[in-house]
């Protein structure tokens, strides 16, 4: 078990242990040595390091000389990146002009031009809307093909998550409530699923209880909520005794289980 310390400064925050051991690529991360930070990245959502008044060509640049990237190791990086993110006609842009697509798009290559070992996102893909969302999700499963870096991911948005992360942690006031796969959350902590209907003439909603928990009626939709084990009989039931022109079967949303992990429920 590690406990750790928060030491404030203004400009940033260092987490680092007062009892156990952490380490990352072999080093101690509070020590931040040199060697360690080369070989690790961060992304954030709501901060940027590309230079405003400068096109993003400019903060490459700078990032090959912070980094120490030899030439040829730059430029075929840096087209690599460059193709996959689709930004060959902004580069030369004020970044002041770009849309906040474009530009965390090139915030991702100032990151990665340095190929790390190691990426912290945080939020990448907040205030954007839905398609870049999804563009951005798509290269970052892309590059951990390719690169087989370790991503570690902050978010708030539960399509990051089901879309990215194939192990998940969870953490409730320091103690470890689940470390696994995302689908097994799911299994263990949803004792239930969701039965969509759509129906062909109007039905009493008074009738509607004797099935399972309504989480959402409004003609012709009903949503339902039925105990997992009991999803195959209510389902027969339901064909049998209510006018359905549509149906379908869906597991919980992943936010709902995990809101539902930080309400006091029991974990084991």
């Amino acid at each position: 078990m590690v406990l750790v310390r928060l030491r404030h400064s203004k400009t940033c925050q260092v987490y680092y242990p007062i009892s156990g051991e952490v380490s990352v690529l072999g080093f101690n991360p509070w020590e931040r040595k040199e060697e360690y930070l080369k070989q690790m990245s961060l992304v954030m959502g709501q901060k940027n390091q590309l230079w405003w008044d400068l096109p993003p060509i400019e903060t490459f640049t700078l990032n090959k000389e912070i980094y120490e990237i030899p030439a040829d190791q730059y430029k075929n990086t840096l087209d690599e990146l460059v193709k996959l993110l689709e930004v060959g006609d902004i580069l030369k842009i004020q970044v002041r002009k770009l849309s906040l697509g474009q530009r965390m798009k090139c915030e991702l290559i100032a990151a990665l031009l340095h190929s790390p070992k190691v990426l912290f996102l945080d939020e990448p893909t907040i205030g954007l809307d839905v398609v870049m969302q999804k563009k951005m999700r798509d290269f970052v499963k892309e590059y951990n093909t390719r690169k087989k870096a370790t991503i570690i991911l902050t978010s708030h948005y539960m399509e990051d998550v089901k879309e990215l992360c194939s192990r998940v942690v969870v953490i409730d006031k320091g103690k470890l409530v689940f470390d696994g796969q995302l689908n097994e959350i799911i299994q263990k902590f949803a004792d239930h699923k969701l039965l969509s209907l759509v129906f062909s003439k109007e039905v009493d909603p008074k009738t509607l209880d004797e099935f399972g928990t309504v989480k959402e009626y409004s003609y012709p939709k009903l949503v339902l909520s039925i105990k997992r084990k009991d999803i195959s009989k209510v389902t027969a039931e339901v064909l049998e005794k209510l006018p359905v022109a549509d149906l379908s079967i869906e597991e919980p949303p992943i936010e709902d289980i995990i809101r539902e992990l930080f309400t006091g429920k029991d974990y084991a």
